[in-house]
């Protein structure tokens, strides 16, 4: 199991920032139709663990299909570094892009491939 660390994390152009612990090990690679599209690489935590610390104002939403997930992208870069969503528990969870994690290098993450289009 690796190593809860704290992360900070920003969209391209930084107006969004936040920091989030995670316990980054093996992240998923979807192939829903958004998540395809934009080449995201996902770990999930839950929301208490996860601090936006600046851009609420530029944050966007978008959501689609059955509307379960928050997508935030900023309105100036349009990176999508974080998305809010309930978890099948109830929980409120936060999905973090992990391509937008500072200081990790995404091609040395393990990789778990889902099939999103399926759901």
């Amino acid at each position: 199991m690796p190593e809860t660390k704290t992360y900070t994390g920003d969209c391209h152009c930084g107006a969004v920032k936040y920091e989030a612990k995670i316990a980054l090990g093996e992240v998923m690679s979807c192939n829903c139709s958004i998540c395809q599209k934009r080449g995201h690489l996902l770990t999930f935590i839950p929301a208490a663990d996860f601090r936006l610390l600046s851009g609420e104002d530029k944050l966007k939403d978008y959501q689609f299909n059955k509307k379960r997930i928050h997508h935030l992208f900023c309105s100036d870069c349009g990176i999508e570094s974080f998305a809010r969503a309930t978890g099948p528990d109830g929980q409120e969870m936060i999905a973090i892009n992990a391509r937008c994690l500072n200081g990790v290098e995404p091609t040395e993450l393990p990789i778990k491939h889902v099939n999103g289009r399926a759901f």
